[in-house]
């Protein structure tokens, strides 16, 4: 496994003008990483979406620096809160012109996260489950033509728990779609991570590593930073291995599987950025050499 960060990890640096994402991909190589994982294009004023990934391609080239994935958003079931489907395919058919385009040999494309206001039918994970089916099969097979591998996340409540992305995935059945394995995500959902974890590594190309702080919904609210889980219980997001979550455990059994690929950091707390990702990268080395015995 190499240990990698995806440039969402700078976010507030990047929100606050103090780093563009250009510098965030220098920053990366400095700070001694495998590997960066972009997270949607954030390009300069006054510069094309299609100019600027080639630029962070040839900046990262550069520095000898892996572009590991390409991470946006989507909702499979449409967009701007109207339900099409075949719109939202087309949109993201774009952002896999935008991985060639970098250079990456994977992508996470979110499958959905709310349903749009006019969509009619049940509102459950399963009822929708065969249009995200053929969405991500349809996806997946215009990538591979570019030589990419796509992937969806335990991201966004409805699409989160462990059960629903193995449904996904083997209703998918595509030998060129596999999980984007997000060990902290797990939470969101009061699904046991190191279960969740054991479960969908099979299908895993990508993972990322993520920590949060945990506490019971029994408790009061905790204050600023603390978010609830879809069962009630709070959260908060942690420097990796400050928290509550397995991340050493999950690590472990990422290795017994066999998975070999990236483990990209997303640091979301509330500490230092720059520390917060630092002391999460000495703590991810640790766990990985621990699990390589």
């Amino acid at each position: 496994m190499n240990v990698g960060v995806s440039t969402y990890s700078f976010s507030r640096l990047i929100r606050s003008g103090e780093m563009t994402q250009s510098a965030v991909v220098a920053k990366t190589k400095e700070m001694s990483f495998d590997s960066v994982e972009i997270c949607g294009i954030q390009a300069d004023a006054g510069v094309s979406e299609t100019d600027y990934a080639r630029r962070l391609r040839d900046e990262a080239a550069a520095l000898n620096l892996p572009i590991a994935s390409y991470t946006f958003g989507a909702n499979l079931l449409g967009a701007n809160d109207h339900y099409d489907p075949q719109a939202e395919i087309a949109r993201v058919k774009q952002q896999v012109d935008i991985a060639a385009l970098l250079g990456a040999p994977l992508l996470r494309h979110d499958a959905f996260a709310s349903f749009p206001a006019d969509y009619q039918g049940l509102r459950g994970f399963y009822a929708v489950l065969p249009v995200l089916a053929d969405s991500c099969r349809e996806i997946t097979c215009y990538a591979a033509d570019k030589g990419i591998v796509t992937t969806v996340e335990n991201h966004g409540h409805i699409c989160q728990d462990s059960l629903r992305m193995e449904a996904l995935v083997t209703a998918v059945n595509h030998a060129n779609f596999g999980l984007t394995i997000d060990i902290g995500n797990f939470v969101g959902v009061d699904d046991d991570p190191a279960v969740a974890v054991g479960r969908l590594a099979p299908y895993a190309r990508h993972c990322h590593a993520k920590d949060n702080h945990l506490k019971p919904g029994t408790e009061i609210f905790p204050g600023r930073g603390w978010r609830l889980s879809r069962g009630g219980n709070w959260r908060r997001s942690a420097i990796i291995g400050h928290g509550n979550v397995p991340v050493a455990q999950c690590v472990r059994i990422l290795a017994a599987k066999g998975y070999a690929g990236a483990l990209s950091i997303e640091y979301e707390g509330i500490e230092d950025v720059l520390m917060g990702i630092s002391m999460g990268q000495e703590n991810l080395r640790r766990y990985i050499a621990m699990a390589a015995g």
